[in-house]
């Protein structure tokens, strides 16, 4: 099994992290391949992010699935091009918001999100409203750690902690759901953390859900229905390149 991990910003700042966490979470036999854009923002936090990284993300995508990947993961939690790209290929696409949501809402009924900054929190809104989730969630909350400083881990990893208390204690959340795959990593330190101080409540990093949903979707033998994510009509596109 191959699948490609599109990190979809230019910086290679959180390179390291999240090749070495994908590795480790990878299944026995699963071969994990990484890429950059070459086109696009730094990082992802806002719509004009995103709408400068989706281009490029398409055309990484229909190379994947030309290259024999069996499926492909745009590394951030707002999903950014998974819809146009399944549309465009006959594998499976996955991002981190969709995966990590549909595993939180199984384990408990109050769903929290903890992200990076304000800037993500109305689009991570339409996101859960377009799912049908909106009576679910109870919490988004945020560190104010823009995303090419989570490297920083012991800050990002007090701040999450502290979020996440104010979340439960607060808002009654049931799950915590890291709201950025930057974030990689840190779930399961978090959950224990939680867990020492009273709090018995289950972490859940997109980008672990993302991959484990994607192996499951390609050992099922499954992808996105042609009567949801349609083939685009035939007319001229202008590209780049």
């Amino acid at each position: 099994m191959k699948i490609k991990v599109i990190i979809p910003i230019i910086s290679k700042a959180l390179n390291e992290d999240t090749v070495r966490e994908f590795k480790g979470f990878a299944s026995e036999g699963v071969e994990i391949e990484t890429e950059n854009l070459d086109y696009g923002p730094a990082s992802i936090e806002c719509e004009y992010d995103e709408a400068l990284a989706v281009p490029d993300i398409l055309r990484k995508v229909k190379k994947a699935e030309e290259e024999g990947f069996d499926g492909v993961i745009s590394d951030c939690f707002g999903d950014p091009g998974v819809k146009a790209a399944r549309e465009i290929v006959d594998i499976p696409v996955v991002g981190g918001f969709e995966p990590s949501i549909l595993l939180a809402a199984g384990l408990g009924q109050h769903l929290g999100i903890v992200t990076v900054l304000p800037n993500v929190l109305p689009m991570l809104e339409d996101s859960i409203m377009r799912m049908g989730l909106e009576d679910r969630l109870k919490s988004i909350r945020y560190v104010n750690i823009p995303v090419l400083e989570l490297g920083d881990r012991s800050k990002l990893e007090n701040a999450l902690y502290d979020e996440s208390v104010n979340a439960i204690k607060e808002d009654d959340v049931h799950v915590i759901i890291l709201g950025c795959t930057g974030m990689v990593g840190l779930a399961r330190s978090l959950q224990n953390r939680l867990k020492e101080a009273g709090y018995d409540v289950p972490v859940i990093d997109p980008a672990f859900a993302a991959l484990k949903m994607l192996e499951a979707y390609i050992l099922m033998g499954v992808k996105h229905s042609r009567l949801t994510y349609m083939k685009p009509p035939e007319k001229v596109r202008k590209w780049w390149d």
